[in-house]
């Protein structure tokens, strides 16, 4: 059967590039296959609010979408609708509504689904698919680059290019005022941002979540820098590295009970912070750059890299080629099943060219 209609959605965290995906979609959909495109604002939410709010997608509302962050269409991490927050007596509970929804997205007349997202979003998509029948293609989006199917996940670079420029910022400071500077970044589960801009930007100390760290290795390695009267120190770390003896740094964990909580990480930053200047016996400040790392200009290669996904994207639905995720195998764009593409975390690779590059230039990460 022809596809006719089809719908596009961004779920999960924001990342630069979102919107380079849908401009992909919607030009390739409309000028090679004749495809109408509707966008539901905040993933599925849109279905569910009253009115709808859903959206035809024309050329016309892609002008300049390319060069914008974050996404047109909205995002939210809360709306999983296996698992959507509905008040009942004065809470909010969570209530399936995954039928509910399906019925709602055959009654737009669509055919099927573009989901850009990470593990989560695209993993909710399955689940559409597989117990309600609504197909989708799947787009992986993380700035923590951590999606195994994928030589790279766009936004990844951006964030480096955000990362190393705070860095590049820092060593000046630290260096005017014989200062550590500790510098947290994301990664919760695997440390490509910490490593790569931390290679970039010339840090003394890099703390990822694939090597737990020795506060003794890191100190120790500042202790010599003093020796040879270099008198101040740059270290990034992850916000999901975790001491040899320890658990990972827990900023706020939201009540069990809370449809949608999670715990969130952070606070790294000062606990190494106070930590090295307790143990090298100077001034210590650090400092998190949080959502910074997801926001403003995408940079060119993420920017091409997004919208040669929305292009394969919209080809596979065309083509009803359903179930699938588009992925970078450099230098072309493939498809895996989806099962390939959520099921594999991607953790820096510790016999690989980076962690040869940081410890090839003396780098600490924590362990020697």
């Amino acid at each position: 059967m022809a596809v006719k209609r089809i719908g596009v959605f961004t779920g999960g965290g924001d990342c630069p590039g979102l919107n380079a995906v849908i401009r992909g979609v919607v030009h390739r959909s409309v000028r090679e296959h004749g495809i109408e495109v509707i966008g539901s604002y905040d993933s599925f939410n849109g279905y569910f609010e009253t009115p709808q709010r859903v959206k035809r997608l024309d050329i016309d509302d892609c002008k300049g979408l390319v060069a914008k962050g974050g996404t047109m269409l909205g995002t939210t991490n809360r709306g999983d609708p296996f698992d959507y927050p509905v008040e009942k007596d004065g809470k909010i509970v969570a209530k399936d509504r995954s039928a509910e929804l399906a019925e709602m997205i055959r009654a737009e007349g669509i055919d099927g689904l573009v989901a850009i997202g990470g593990d989560g979003t695209l993993g909710i998509a399955k689940r559409l698919m597989d117990e309600h029948g609504i197909p989708f293609v799947g787009v992986p989006k993380t700035i923590d680059n951590d999606v195994g199917a994928t030589d790279y996940t766009f936004g990844f670079w951006t964030a480096v290019q955000t990362a190393t420029d705070a860095i590049d910022r820092l060593h000046t400071t630290a260096e005017s005022h014989d200062r550590i500077m500790v510098v947290e970044l994301m990664g919760r589960d695997a440390g490509h941002i910490a490593l790569a801009a931390g290679i970039a930007g010339g840090a003394d100390c890099i703390l990822i979540p694939e090597i737990p760290f020795d506060i003794e290795k890191v100190a120790s390695k500042i202790l010599r820098r003093q020796k040879k009267r270099r008198q101040f120190s740059l270290v990034a770390v992850a916000e999901g590295a975790r001491p040899v003896d320890g658990q990972v740094s827990v900023l706020t964990q939201r009540p069990e009970d809370e449809v949608g909580g999670q715990v969130r990480l952070g606070g790294l930053a000062q606990r190494v912070s106070d930590l090295l200047a307790q143990k090298c016996k100077m001034e210590s400040r650090y400092v998190v750059l949080g959502h910074l790392q997801r926001g403003g200009t995408p940079i060119a290669f993420d920017r091409a890299l997004a919208t040669a996904y929305g292009v394969k994207a919209a080809d596979c639905a065309a083509a009803g080629n359903w179930g699938q995720m588009v992925c970078l195998r450099t230098p072309d764009i493939v498809t895996v099943p989806i099962d390939e593409g959520i099921d594999s975390l991607r953790q820096v690779n510790l016999t690989g060219t980076w962690i040869e590059a940081a410890r090839g230039v003396g780098i600490c990460l924590g362990d020697q």
